[in-house]
């Protein structure tokens, strides 16, 4: 029968080094890939609020055309379109035109 081997003292502190080395190992990639993510969530973040703000510029110009529309269909957009580009006057007025 073989006799059960004793594990001497240095063969111990061996094993624990060993273990030390590789929890030493494991927290450092840990900690430098928790780096890259934080770099990478700060990135998200410029981007959402740089598309916030776009968004916002884009509704603002979505209610300006709206209104523009808006004025587009009332009397005195069409006078003013009348006058400017066909030239054309109401009965009695007096056109002025500077030469």
């Amino acid at each position: 029968m073989a006799r059960p081997r004793k594990r001497n003292r240095k063969e111990n502190r061996f094993s624990i080094f060993l273990a030390v080395i590789v929890v030493i190992l494991l927290t450092t990639m840990v900690g430098f890939k928790s780096i890259g993510l934080k770099q990478k969530r700060d990135q998200y973040l410029e981007e959402q609020t740089r598309l916030t703000k776009q968004i916002q510029k884009e509704e603002a110009r979505s209610q300006e055309i709206a209104e523009y529309e808006k004025y587009t269909h009332t009397r005195k957009y069409i006078e003013e379109v009348a006058r400017d580009k066909l030239g054309l006057i109401y009965e009695g007025e007096i056109l002025f035109r500077n030469e």
